[in-house]
């Protein structure tokens, strides 16, 4: 291991940029084989190599500015698709409603009829069915 450790020294090594190339290349070259398309073939080892190309770069600087305006794109996708998630699993046991007045958002139980919801942020109360 320690011919690994001299050969990555002075480089970048792996982010979440590099892991998310990764993640692109191993679902393109699926699609790929599940729909005989050869550009998505094609794209998935462009996403393979251009991984590797940074995980090698000794341009660090770089390499850490691209993560970063990736990190300000990927987080708030992240979030909205964990929000989504998180409203899916309760949607069985819980409604959620937007308060009319400043737009937060209130998690109430299901099947208690028509209720009067106080907002916890801004204390309006309005009626919903839930």
């Amino acid at each position: 291991m320690d011919w690994l450790r001299r050969l990555m020294a002075g480089r970048y090594g792996a982010d979440q940029l590099t892991w998310a190339l990764l993640g692109a290349s191993i679902l393109l070259t699926f699609l790929a084989r599940l729909t005989h398309f050869g550009v998505l073939s094609m794209l998935g080892l462009v996403a393979l190599v251009l991984c590797y190309l940074r995980i090698f770069s000794r341009n660090i600087q770089a390499r850490r500015q691209e993560n970063q305006k990736f990190l300000q794109l990927w987080w708030p996708l992240r979030r909205h698709l964990e929000e989504v998630a998180t409203v899916a699993r309760e949607s069985r046991t819980h409604r959620h409603f937007r308060c009319p007045f400043c737009k937060k958002k209130v998690r109430v139980p299901r099947g208690r009829g028509k209720i009067c919801i106080t907002c916890p942020a801004c204390h309006q109360e309005f009626l919903r069915k839930t």
